[in-house]
Order: C-alpha cells, then sequence, then structure tokens
C-alpha cells in the first residue's frame, strides 16, 4: 500500500488492506501477459514502411529490446526498494514530490492505461469477429446518427464490435474483484498460452524455412538506402514507438507491490525475466516476417496484419484461422493484466487523498481494490464508446517516455538523497545501464517533437491539465486555517 502523507493520520487498523498473494510466477506472467497484446502482430507493417529496409527494420526491434531490458533492471531497485501499491506512482511521488506521481497517475487514468486496455478490447472484438461474422464494427446495435462536436463528427453508434470490448472489459473489472489469486490465475494460463502461440509462429516458420528458398533473397537491400547520419538515425528514432509501445506495459508489475510475497527478490527477477523473454520472442518472430514474407508484403500486409499473412503463407486458411484465435487470446489476456494491475494505482493515489476516497476502499470479503477496479473498467468502456482513444494514445506517446526518464532519474536523485535506505537489489550496470536508456530514450523524444509536434505538445497538454487538477485535490483534503490535510470519506 502506498505510504500515507507525513501529516497523515494513523490509519484505521480495522480498515481491510491488500494482502500478499502474487509469487514469482504470478510477477512474471504479469510482466509478459501485459507486455503481449495485439501490437507484435501487426505494428510491424507501418515500422516496415517508415525504415525502408530489412536490416534497419530488425535494428528497430534490437534498440526497443536494449531499451526496455535496461529501463527493467533499473526499475528493480526502486521495486525492491519501495515494494507498495501504485508502483511507478510512489516511486515519482518519493523521487520527487507528489505532483510528480499524481501527474503519473492522472495520464495512466485519463488514457494511458485505460485508452490502451480500450484500444485491446476492440481488436479483442474485430478478431472474435473472425469466427462469429455477426461481430463487426459495421453491424450496429445502437445507430443514432452523428453530431459535430468542435469541429469534429461523432458518431452516435455502438457496434456489435463494441458491445463486445465493453462487456469483456466490465466482466474482468467483476473477476478480478473476486481474490487477487482468481485474476492471478487466469493471467497466469492466458500468458503460457500466447506465449506459446508466438514460439509456435516461429516453429511454423522455421519448419517453413527448412522446405522453402530463402524469401530474403528476394530483399532488394538488406540495408537499403541507410547511411547512418542524422537522417537515418531520426527515421529510426520515430520507429522505435511501433517497437517500444508493442513491448509497453511490462512496468505494470510495479503497481502491485504491496501483493508481492518476497518483493524484494521477487519484483526485480519478474521485471528482468519477464521482458527479456518477450524481447528474444518479439525479435524471432519479427526475423519470422522476414524469412517467410518479401519485405514488400510486410509493408503492405491486408490491414497490416503481418502475423496473419505470415500463417496464411505457412499453412494457407487454416493458418489465418488459427492466428485469429491467437490474437483473441493474447488480448484477453493483455486485458486482464492490465486491468488487474492498473486499479492499483488509483487505489494508492486515492490513500494519498488525490481521488475519490472511495477508490482507496479494499473488499472486507476478497481484500480487493473492488471499487478502483470497476472504475477503471467502467472509464475504459466509455473510451470505447468515444472512438477517439486512438487518437489519444498517438497523443502520450511522447508524455509516457517523460515518465519513464523521470522514473529512472528518480534513482539518480535516490541514490544521492536517500544513500543510506535498505537497497535489496541494486540496478545492474549502474550508472551505464540507466543512461543508455535515458540517451535513447531523449534521442526519441527530439525525433518525435520534430516531426510529430503535433502530437508531442497534445500529449504534454493532457499531462498539463493534471496540474490543477492536483492542486484541486490537494486543496479540498486541506483544513482551512490549519495547513493540514484531513481524510474525507465523501
Amino acid at each position: 500500500m502506498a505510504m500515507p502523507a507525513a501529516d497523515d493520520p494513523t490509519p484505521d487498523s480495522s480498515s481491510p488492506e491488500l494482502v500478499k498473494g502474487l509469487g514469482l510466477l504470478d510477477c512474471t506472467t504479469i510482466v509478459m501477459g501485459s507486455m503481449i497484446g495485439s501490437g507484435i502482430f501487426i505494428v510491424a507493417a507501418e515500422i516496415a514502411r517508415e525504415v525502408g529496409s530489412p536490416g534497419l527494420f530488425l535494428v528497430s526491434w534490437i534498440i526497443s529490446a536494449v531499451m526496455t531490458v535496461s529501463a527493467a533492471v533499473t526499475y528493480g531497485e526502486l521495486a525492491a526498494m519501495m515494494p507498495k501499491a501504485g508502483g511507478q506512482y510512489v516511486y515519482l511521488r518519493e523521487a520527487f514530490n507528489p505532483l510528480f506521481g499524481f501527474l503519473y497517475g492522472w495520464t495512466l487514468f485519463l488514457v494511458i492505461q485505460t485508452g490502451t486496455i480500450a484500444a485491446v478490447a476492440v481488436a479483442f472484438g474485430k478478431f472474435l469477429g473472425f469466427f462469429f461474422p455477426w461481430i463487426s464494427e459495421q453491424h450496429y446495435l445502437v445507430n443514432l446518427g452523428t453530431v459535430t462536436l468542435l469541429g469534429h463528427r461523432a458518431a452516435l453508434t455502438v457496434s456489435s464490435e463494441q458491445a463486445v470490448g465493453i462487456a469483456v472489459l466490465l466482466g474482468l473489472g467483476v473477476v478480478n474483484i473476486f481474490g487477487l489469486r482468481t485474476g492471478a490465475w487466469i493471467q497466469n494460463i492466458l500468458t503460457v498460452v500466447k506465449v506459446g502461440a508466438l514460439v509456435g509462429l516461429v516453429g511454423a516458420g522455421l519448419w517453413w524455412r527448412s522446405r522453402h528458398a530463402p524469401v530474403a533473397a528476394a530483399h532488394q537491400s538488406f540495408w537499403g538506402h541507410a547511411h547512418w547520419d542524422s537522417a537515418t538515425l531520426t527515421i529510426l528514432a520515430v520507429a522505435l514507438v511501433g517497437p517500444l509501445f508493442s513491448s509497453d506495459a511490462w512496468n505494470n508489475v510495479t503497481f502491485t507491490g504491496a501483493e508481492v510475497k518476497n518483493a524484494k527478490r521477487n519484483l526485480p527477477l519478474a521485471l528482468l525475466v519477464g521482458t527479456a523473454i518477450v524481447c528474444g520472442v518479439y525479435f524471432f518472430c519479427n526475423l519470422i516476417y522476414l524469412q517467410v514474407l518479401p519485405f514488400a508484403g510486410i509493408q503492405h500486409a491486408p490491414a497490416d496484419r503481418v502475423a496473419t499473412a505470415v500463417m496464411e503463407a505457412i499453412l494457407g486458411p487454416q493458418g489465418a484461422a488459427l492466428m485469429a484465435a491467437a490474437i483473441v487470446i493474447s488480448t484477453f489476456g493483455c486485458m486482464n493484466g492490465m486491468s488487474l494491475a492498473g486499479a492499483r494505482v488509483y487505489y494508492a493515489m486515492a490513500k494519498d487523498r488525490l481521488f475519490f476516497s472511495s477508490v482507496g476502499k479494499v473488499s472486507p470479503k476478497y481484500r480487493t481494490p473492488a471499487v478502483s477496479l470497476m472504475v477503471q473498467a467502467v472509464w475504459a468502456s466509455l473510451l470505447t464508446l468515444s472512438g477517439t482513444y486512438n487518437d489519444l494514445l498517438d497523443y502520450v506517446i511522447f508524455a509516457v517516455l517523460i515518465f519513464y526518464i523521470l522514473t529512472i532519474l528518480g534513482v539518480f536523485r535516490l541514490r544521492r538523497t536517500r544513500p543510506d535506505a535498505p537497497r535489496p537489489y541494486r540496478a545492474w550496470g549502474y550508472p551505464v545501464v540507466p543512461v543508455v536508456y535515458i540517451v535513447l530514450a531523449v534521442f526519441v523524444e527530439g525525433a518525435l517533437l520534430l516531426h510529430r509536434p503535433g502530437r508531442s505538445l497534445a500529449g504534454l497538454g493532457i499531462v498539463a491539465i493534471g496540474i490543477p487538477i492536483y492542486y484541486f485535490w490537494h486543496n479540498r483534503n486541506r483544513v482551512p486555517g490549519h495547513g493540514t490535510e484531513r481524510r474525507r470519506d465523501g
């Protein structure tokens, strides 16, 4: 549980609290299951179009893997040092001040976590429609036409695809209320299945490769027109958005820190093992894409479904069905992992009196943040209906990387401001590995700011809106004339 503010009254010991129910396997599957959603199956097409060569295509995945694992082993120090509910929210709060933590939690709730869950929910419905054709974005259950808001046309419709996604979101919110072990058990099974599906794709590709001429020979030039100058590096930096966000959400396990057994050992280990395995599998999947399809086939895969095109090339029409089933399982597992973990951040914010106090309540029977789980599910459902979450996700790319950079800088700051604090695990490769991440991330940020200034600045705007919101929550919990905060029950 997040530590209360310094001027908090002593908490009521009779109130129910979260329980430690997650072991190393559970933590590792949360890392892996939250990372693997729908991105690995579709982002390769956009990356290939941006970089223009197989060589740079693979380099983008290698750099992404280096950044992801570097960040994960650095976060391990903070996770072992502060195994609290809220994870990264707590790290930013303690390394800098409560405003930084709130801005992260605010952006996470507004769009990062809930928007991602919503997008994955729609992807779930889309691929489930492969087996049940009535589930489609063109099959409207409600159609009230369109309205114009601020110059933009908004459809007042609910498709069967959206309805299925919403039903799953609300269902997972309810399921995760019924005990931490229930959600963890579901996550363990689904993660094993979807990692197995990706490994199966690699295996099928190797089998196909042993019986066919290498398609790689059809690539006109492995490095294309890359000259390794500033222009090439900038293109590569912008293209990193795809692999970085296919690998994102690995930090979700830190949100559950208060519920992890032997957290000082299991959290750092889960972060390292989980990210290393997923990044390795991702690289080999993309290597298979290049082995089975010509590069133009990756760039122009129908609806950007590269993995489906690969499986069709290997197994024919049956391959498409297998891949659709794999994506349904993958997206369902991703939603479950992100739903389970994300609710712990809003719970921690509420305990710090920076969110609705009811969100900080724990179910007396199941010892889970029941209100937080449902608030998250409802907001994600609204984003699903809005049809604007993809735009919102684009806008916050720039801001998300800033929070990663700030959190890693927090390791340096805490080493200086709290040199004697217990550190059961110290970041591997410190200070070189954290600096490598910061340098690469700053370069990506610069490239995005130059080439996508509108979206980057809009992302900062979403974060900035949180500043007055923070002061609203902060001031509403102060007793007039006393300068101290008090607990609110409403």
